[in-house]
């Protein structure tokens, strides 16, 4: 039994360390979609000038907001995506380290969020995701769940089997209502959801259930709606990345439990 101080000691802990987690995933997102190397001894560099980043402006959430958001030597503005990665990775630690405590399963979902964080923001700007990464979620989550295998498989396969009706809903959804409000015939012939969408729906079933897991996917649904449409009129984007979306309606119902709060209100 810990006592109240050092558990104090370990959710800070939880916090600096997923930071740092966070600051390394942000090279994975970097290199990932273009195959480069892990294994350098090169020591990280401005993008516009070229000049080395000493490690005092690399400490994880601190040197971005020291800085100021900028180079110190050209003044060009780094990307916001370092920050976030950083903060999202430190508090979604936190909050399992606060959820479930120290443990095997706290191991594992750690290792899947930081595989999910890496998806999301692969997907977000390329609109498409890594198959080995799709699969590595899918295959941590066995490790993850707080259900027996064989009903961890059943979820599994009964999700990817419902995302055939699922992207026949959302198709539906977007071919016609949002084709309307629109006014763009193209949207007419667009699916949903992509083959991609497949190993993170069914781990969501792995790890949250049936009920659970249907609820986290039309959170997810929700939560794309007015990203969607934004991006349609002012980007001229038809494509929606939806492994984001999925994630976070994942991580909505995962901490908060909003399928039995809702059934609990009615």
């Amino acid at each position: 039994m810990i006592s109240q101080e050092e558990r104090e000691d370990l959710e800070l802990f939880s916090f600096i360390f997923g930071a740092c987690i966070g600051s390394f995933l942000n090279v994975l997102i970097l290199k990932l979609p273009f195959y480069k190397s892990l294994l350098s001894n090169k020591r990280s560099k401005c993008p516009s000038c070229g000049h080395l980043i000493y490690w005092y402006h690399n400490i994880p959430l601190i040197s971005y907001l020291f800085l100021k958001a900028k180079c110190s030597y050209c003044g060009v503005k780094i990307s916001f995506q370092y920050f976030l990665v950083e903060i999202i990775s430190a508090l979604v630690t936190l909050f399992l380290f606060l959820k479930i405590g120290l443990s095997q399963e706290f191991i594992f979902m750690c290792l899947l969020s930081y595989v999910l964080i890496v998806l999301s923001f692969i997907d977000l700007k390329y609109k498409a995701a890594p198959d080995y990464l799709l699969l590595i979620a899918l295959f941590l989550s066995f490790f993850a769940t707080n259900f027996n295998l064989l009903d961890a498989f059943k979820n599994a396969f009964l999700f990817a089997g419902a995302l055939v009706l699922l992207n026949f809903v959302i198709t539906f959804y977007i071919q016609n209502i949002k084709a309307r409000v629109l006014k763009d015939e193209s949207l007419k012939t667009q699916e949903a959801l992509g083959e991609g969408d497949i190993p993170i729906i069914a781990m969501m079933g792995v790890i949250l259930g049936l009920s659970s897991g249907v609820f986290a996917i039309f959170l997810a649904a929700f939560f794309a709606i007015i990203p969607s449409i934004y991006s349609n009129i002012v980007k001229k984007d038809m494509q929606t990345p939806f492994i984001p979306y999925l994630v976070l309606g994942f991580y909505v119902e995962y901490f908060f439990n909003l399928e039995t709060f809702t059934k609990a209100f009615y």
